[in-house]
């Protein structure tokens, strides 16, 4: 929820004789590099979400939000999906020189030269952009109603409903995530959580103190990334933080979703797993199991993944085929 959760990396990977750039993303959505693609959705389209608009063809990054999805073409944001609260209707400031976008709750959130600009639903301030967030940002995060900056000291701002940041994120963090009413932080390879903890996504395993490479928090659940495999805890109503083979290892991205994850492939392509409500997931009641996602066109190689809120929507090569 919502990329980044952790600052954005691009690598390089090699899956057979096909060379393929991969951006790490969160349902933040920050990416920075990334190559240009289409933009792909699966999963819910109650709100109109996964009706991608043809403008969005050629996009660099792409992220997911809860009723409105975002990609970034040529340093300017796209928005489609519900626009109730103005979340799809792009401010004139974002149309041009953003580096990274980050899709909430009815809430939207671009990096502009190193300050944010914030759009849509407001019910907690989420959409007013505080003084400290209006320069030196590296990295942006969102999720439900609360966001998160990144600030070149590597310190922690947060804003909306959730304000507090705990001293341990004041200096020395590389990458963050929003979850529903938890945050995240990547600190000198190892998790920081805080807030609500009902779920226990706060409680990190030992597992992931060290040796972490990327982070995103869930609803009400947590992920991350090291050497290759997916750690999980918290909410596991949907299966979400039991981790299935395919995302214990070759795995290069990660974006937790409300309540199901995302994974990119070192060969190029997705996994995801946990709820499947709006077929966001794999169907296990089937056998072999249904991966939704590649009915929607989800076909390697892809450059970018994002999930929200029983959905998904990845950044792809346009000349991959529509049914894998």
């Amino acid at each position: 929820m919502a990329s980044e959760n952790r600052r954005s990396t691009t690598r390089r990977v090699t899956s057979g004789a096909i060379a393929v750039m991969i951006a790490t993303v969160s349902l933040s959505g920050t990416a920075h590099a990334a190559p240009t693609g289409e933009a792909r959705p699966w999963g819910s389209n109650d709100y109109g979400q996964g009706t991608i608009p043809p403008a969005a063809l050629g996009a660099s990054a792409v992220s997911a939000g809860a009723i409105t999805h975002l990609a970034l073409k040529d340093g300017g944001v796209i928005a489609w999906g519900n626009d109730s609260y103005g979340q799809a209707t792009v401010p004139a400031a974002a149309t041009s020189g953003v580096s990274a976008i980050a899709a909430g709750w009815a809430h939207e959130l671009a990096l502009k030269n190193g300050g944010v600009i914030a759009w849509g639903n407001g019910f907690y301030g989420q959409n007013v952009v505080p003084a400290a967030a209006t320069s030196g940002v590296t990295a942006i995060s969102t999720s439900a109603y609360f966001n998160l900056a990144l600030k070149t000291n590597g310190s922690v701002l947060s804003w909306g409903s959730r304000t507090a940041v705990p001293a341990t994120v004041s200096s020395g963090v590389s990458a963050i995530s929003a979850g529903g009413d938890h945050g995240l932080a990547l600190k000198n390879g190892g998790v920081v959580a805080w807030g609500s903890n009902g779920k226990g996504q706060i409680t990190v395993p030992a597992a992931a103190t060290s040796g972490v490479s990327a982070v995103s928090a869930g609803f009400r659940h947590s992920i991350a990334l090291k050497n290759g495999g997916v750690i999980a805890w918290g909410d596991n109503g949907y299966g979400q933080a039991t981790v299935p083979p395919e995302a214990q290892s070759g795995v290069v991205a990660i974006d937790a979703g409300f309540n199901h994850n995302v994974a990119l492939k070192s060969d190029g392509s997705v996994f995801a797993w946990g709820s499947n409500v709006k077929s966001e997931s794999r169907d296990v009641s089937t056998e072999p199991p249904t991966d939704f996602w590649k009915f929607s066109g989800v076909c390697t190689p892809v450059y970018a993944i994002s999930a929200g809120d029983s959905t998904g929507v990845a950044l792809v090569d346009p000349t991959a085929p529509y049914f894998c």
